[in-house]
């Protein structure tokens, strides 16, 4: 089998769900993790129990569950960005400063984040792309970029004009320096950080086809 086949483990791209099932996969066990706005609120839903992650919400709890359906909905019990949640067993509220000690204080093992764009070496840029009518909101994505000890990020690898979010350098402004290192797509994982970008697998695609949506060098992944 050629390293270019056995990179690929899913004939198609991945929906967000099954992206989110890969991502809550790969969090290790005991994990404590915050789960950024958007897409990687997803996560929650496919964590099990034998997996013991603490969820962190940075409006203010420890213990976070999964999203809340039908008469599970309080009003009063929601995640950063407003979506309802549940709450798990032993779950702990506290005010938004104590909430931010321990994203800045490096209490988190783990961050999943969307983004904008990504560079070669683990710059993110996920909080104003510079339009002229968009509303820049930075939120605490710059603390947890620079507080986890982890960041992983969740996005398309393709922007609706079907260019590249993973770049050489980034074009956005800067949400953290060096901080990512990886990025899940629907169409592969990489793995970024000083040496460049590696292709730890595909979806429905080729590392060659992959190197030619993405402007920077891909190797694959020992």
């Amino acid at each position: 089998m050629s390293s270019e086949t056995s990179l690929q483990t899913s004939p198609t791209p991945l929906g967000r769900d099954d992206l989110a099932r890969l991502v809550a996969r790969d969090i290790v066990p005991g994990s404590f993790v915050n789960l950024g706005i958007g897409q990687p609120t997803l996560v929650s839903n496919y964590l099990t129990t034998e997996q013991n992650v603490t969820l962190h919400t940075e409006n203010g709890m420890l213990g976070m569950g999964p999203a809340a359906e039908s008469d599970q909905i309080d009003g009063d019990l929601i995640n950063a960005g407003k979506i309802p949640v549940t709450e798990l067993p032993g779950a702990s509220y506290f005010h938004h400063a104590d909430s931010f000690a321990i994203m800045r204080g490096g209490h988190l093992d783990i961050c999943v984040l969307g983004a904008f764009q990504v560079s070669a070496s683990g710059d993110l840029a996920n909080w104003h792309t510079g339009a002229p009518d968009a509303i820049p909101a930075v939120g605490g994505a710059m603390d947890l970029a620079t507080g986890a000890k982890d960041v992983f990020v969740m996005m398309t690898l393709l922007t609706r004009e079907g260019a590249s979010k993973i770049v050489e350098a980034c074009t956005y402004p800067l949400t953290g320096v060096g901080c990512v290192t990886r990025v899940y797509t629907d169409k592969a994982v990489f793995l970024t950080g000083p040496g460049g970008v590696t292709v730890r697998e595909t979806f429905g695609y080729t590392l060659a086809e992959l190197q030619d949506l993405v402007p920077v060098p891909l190797t694959a992944a020992a």
